[in-house]
């Protein structure tokens, strides 16, 4: 199977990677340079331990947010949180965030209906995800959101319309969200403890995953739809 449909497909995703390395490396710099103890995990803990409680439900709230206006990916907060808060603490704080911003999506779609959907959700996504997802069934949900890439946070919003239940949605999102920001959460505790070898093998597999996703999005969505009724369970 072709990695990316055309050429220019290509070029788009190998200038994109190459966009991420340099801010990556223009930002490393600034840091050192202008906020150098944020490079340092143990003394950027102890500055965050004066606010408390404060600091973990700010994450919380962040992580919250990206879901449901999604201004940055979700693995990014999931980066930090592993670099401040270590491997366990750190996946706690992202998927309960996840969690919280997927419940508020899913309910504001189920509480004011398709047209505000329409107005919150691009138009294109919408009309290639909205058939998906309200005939899809929960086995369906799942192997689409677990995949990193792909436009879960929409989802979240169009799965409003079906019937499915609140607690069903979110059992299928945590299990299906886990792997991608437990890996990530993983390099951010890595990063922190020194170990940039082994965080960068596990960004770089996370990156290759996510571009994969996004340009093989349809692909995926047709072949979900292909197999989940297949499937001996719903």
């Amino acid at each position: 199977m072709k990695l990316f449909a055309s050429a220019s497909d290509r070029r788009r995703g190998i200038l994109a990677a190459l966009v991420v390395a340099v801010a990556f490396v223009g930002l490393t710099l600034l840091v050192r340079e202008y906020a150098g103890f944020i490079t340092d995990a143990e003394a950027l803990r102890a500055w965050l331990r004066q606010f408390g409680v404060l600091a973990p439900l700010v994450f919380i709230f962040i992580q919250a947010l990206q879901v449901v206006v999604a201004p940055i990916p979700g693995q990014v907060v999931a980066l930090v949180a592993g670099y401040l808060f270590g491997p366990l603490a750190g996946t706690v704080y992202s998927l309960t965030g996840v969690l919280i911003g997927s419940a508020v999506a899913f309910s504001l779609a189920k509480r004011y209906g398709r047209t505000f959907v329409e107005d919150v959700i691009h138009e294109d996504v919408i009309d290639r995800f909205d058939g998906f997802v309200d005939t899809v069934g929960i086995p369906g949900l799942f192997a689409f959101v677990v995949i990193p890439g792909l436009p879960d946070d929409a989802i979240c919003f169009l799965s409003g319309l079906t019937k499915w239940s609140l607690p069903t949605f979110l059992g299928v999102i945590t299990v299906g969200r886990l792997p991608a920001y437990v890996f990530t959460v993983y390099a951010g505790g890595e990063l922190a403890s020194g170990r940039f070898l082994s965080a960068i093998v596990l960004i770089g597999a996370v990156v290759v995953a996510s571009v994969v996703g996004y340009y093989k999005q349809e692909a995926v969505r047709d072949i979900v739809a292909r197999v989940e009724p297949r499937l001996p369970f719903k």
